[in-house]
């Protein structure tokens, strides 16, 4: 799947994502700092009926959020991690493997902890500060 969109259209394309067919529940997000990768999640556990705020769990690694249904909701950002070691510490790959939702910034820092049946979206900024998308699922 290939979106480009702005920013207003950022809960539209929320909708689309979570509409992809057989979407994976472990869902990698890679782009610049600054691109969006934080809206987009806000974005998705909005539409997933969160309605909690959401917001970046750069400090305590990873929040979580339950939504109406009740589905629990992890949201992941790795930038400050030091090492793989740390992550595994934490038991981050009970939360991968825990069949809910996870969202995760900055999968780089956790190249050999991320399950191989992941969804991963790629997002780049372009001159006219639209976004385009990529999703591989």
């Amino acid at each position: 799947m290939n979106i480009n969109f702005t920013l207003e259209e950022i809960q539209n394309v929320a909708k689309q994502i979570l509409e992809t067919p057989l979407l994976k529940k472990v869902i990698t997000f890679h782009a610049e700092m600054g691109v969006g990768k934080t809206t987009l999640i806000k974005a998705l556990v909005n539409e997933l009926g969160v309605q909690s705020n959401s917001s970046s769990p750069t400090f305590s690694l990873v929040n979580e959020y339950e939504t109406k249904n009740g589905e629990i909701v992890y949201h992941f950002d790795l930038y400050r991690l030091n090492s793989e070691a740390e992550a595994y510490d934490m038991g981050i790959d009970e939360y991968f493997y825990s069949g809910n939702w996870c969202f995760i910034e900055w999968p780089e820092k956790t190249p050999n902890l991320i399950p191989i049946d992941h969804a991963a979206i790629y997002l780049k900024l372009n001159n006219d500060k639209s976004r385009t998308l990529v999703l591989k699922n």
